[in-house]
């Protein structure tokens, strides 16, 4: 089983293995923190990363679109990982975006990294959105907000087992809210103890971390 269904706010969700969450009853399908370019971004201050980051992140996101055929994508922000990201993707990559935007309507959330984003992209952009009983924006908001889906944080959670600790990225919710993990490749990743991630869940929540081919509900 690659998924694992939830219900937040009243809805229901499936969070996928790799790390978007699928809507069914919206046909909606969500990523949060692509960072596109972030190699490329690293590489101008003499940080050196191979240079595929992107090209990687597009091909899992393609494999995704391809298997649940959405009518509405929704990317939680911080999708480039810097201004000028985006005029930095070569013509493979620009195409291969472009092809998958015109599979399905297309809606930018603008998060800190990516407040403005290119003409070309076209879709819809917005601070935030409220579709059904749920709000999608990239910052979680201070406040106990019902319905939230939200990014930014990148979520992770360190497992031990068999004597080997393994981090991974997760999904963290309490029923009432959802933080996503980031999906971009070189995106880093911010363990679910941490006071930022806990203080956003007024009771006990999960973490739902990301398996080779399930998800794993771990208590936090």
């Amino acid at each position: 089983m690659d998924e694992m269904a939830i219900e937040v706010n009243g809805e229901h969700l499936m969070l996928d293995a790799a790390g978007a969450l699928w809507w069914p009853s919206e046909s909606t399908l969500v990523f949060a923190d692509l960072h596109f370019e972030k190699g490329s971004s690293y590489a101008r201050t003499g940080q050196l990363l191979p240079p595929y980051d992107t090209r990687t992140t597009l091909n899992r996101m393609a494999r995704l679109v391809a298997c649940h055929r959405p009518s509405r994508i929704i990317a939680l922000g911080d999708s480039f990982h810097d201004r000028e990201a985006a005029e930095r993707l070569d013509d493979h990559e620009r195409g291969a975006l472009e092809a998958m935007a015109k599979a399905a309507e297309w809606i930018w959330i603008e998060g800190n990294h990516d407040p403005v984003l290119p003409v070309w992209l076209g879709g819809r952009v917005a601070s935030e959105i409220a579709i059904g009983g749920l709000l999608f924006r990239h910052e979680p908001s201070a406040s106990h907000v019902k319905g939230e889906i939200a990014g930014h944080l990148h979520p992770c959670k360190s497992v031990t087992q068999r004597g080997h600790t393994l981090r991974r990225r997760c999904f963290a919710s309490d029923g009432r809210r959802v933080v996503l993990p980031a999906f971009g490749a070189y995106a880093g990743g911010l363990d679910v103890e941490d006071l930022a991630l806990r203080s956003l869940f007024a009771d006990a929540f999960r973490a739902y971390v990301l398996g080779a081919k399930r998800v794993y509900a771990v208590a936090a």
